[in-house]
């Protein structure tokens, strides 16, 4: 039996092309830093969330200077402490304004630090600063709440629910790939698969925990298998365009942080626009 196990599992980890166990291990592991936070200390939470960006940002930096676009690192970390800051500090329109600021700032010190390549560098640094930093702004929005304990909790739901279920529905019946240019992985089979789990564990989330009608976190769950399928397929046509597996080696099982985050990092607006237009219309 134990043979048959080993078996089994090994052709899991060939097909999915990593490790099944370390993967499980390092999730459950973010996962209880994730909740241990934001339910002691929401500011611990935000400190959390603000070191992993950090760290992300400098995998898609040195990812960058692998492909030949070198930017200044200590500039970007600056410019995504920043953003996150002033999303914690002055909620969205902090977060707005604090971009259209630090931003250009950013490029003029690109500029005078070396005008060669300018072109490529600033598109690179503008990219990173949308993705990591203004994205990321809205995890510590959904967060910075009287319910933020809750609103993290249906983000993770969305974003584990999503990526779990994609991958076990890929794994196990997936033929069809569904972007074979970008992620050969990815398969039209996982993605009815995490359609359907998703939709209905976002259903059950916002009718038993947050109090609100089922078909609401139905129509939620749809839209962060888009955002969060978006968010995975951008960072591997990042990966494939500067011809590398895994932004870093951090988490085992996973590759770098960017890795684990990719998903997160576009369902978070989508979820913290959700909670808002709720609230305007007081549904």
């Amino acid at each position: 039996m134990m043979a048959d196990f080993h078996s089994f599992n090994e052709a899991i980890n060939a097909r999915a092309g990593r490790k099944l166990g370390p993967s499980i291990l390092v999730s459950v592991l973010i996962l209880a830093v994730v909740f241990l936070t934001i339910s002691f200390l929401q500011i611990l939470f935000a400190i959390f969330a603000w070191a992993t960006i950090l760290l992300a940002s400098r995998e898609l930096v040195r990812a960058y200077k692998a492909g030949g676009i070198d930017l200044p690192e200590n500039a970007i970390a600056l410019a995504v402490t920043t953003l996150l800051a002033a999303a914690w500090y002055g909620r969205v329109s902090g977060l707005a304004v604090a971009g259209a600021i630090a931003i250009p700032n950013l490029l003029v010190y690109i500029l005078f630090k070396s005008p060669k390549d300018f072109i490529r560098k600033s598109a690179a640094a503008t990219f990173a600063m949308f993705y990591l930093a203004f994205l990321g702004g809205f995890i510590l929005l959904l967060a910075h709440d009287k319910n933020g304990l809750s609103r993290i909790f249906t983000l993770v739901v969305l974003v584990s629910c999503n990526d779990t279920f994609a991958y076990i529905f890929g794994v196990l019946l997936g033929k069809h790939p569904l972007a074979p240019h970008i992620s050969p992985k990815k398969t039209w089979e996982g993605l009815i698969g995490s359609i359907i789990v998703t939709t209905i564990g976002s259903a059950l989330v916002f009718q038993f925990l947050l109090d609100h009608d089922w078909w609401i976190g139905a129509a939620i769950g749809v839209v962060a298998v888009v955002t969060a399928t978006c968010g995975d397929l951008i960072e591997s046509a990042v990966k494939r365009d500067l011809a590398i597996k895994d932004m870093g080696s951090f988490l085992p099982g996973h590759g770098g942080i960017l890795d684990r985050i990719d998903s997160a990092l576009f369902t978070g607006p989508a979820v913290w626009f959700a909670f808002e237009f709720i609230k305007h219309f007081n549904l």
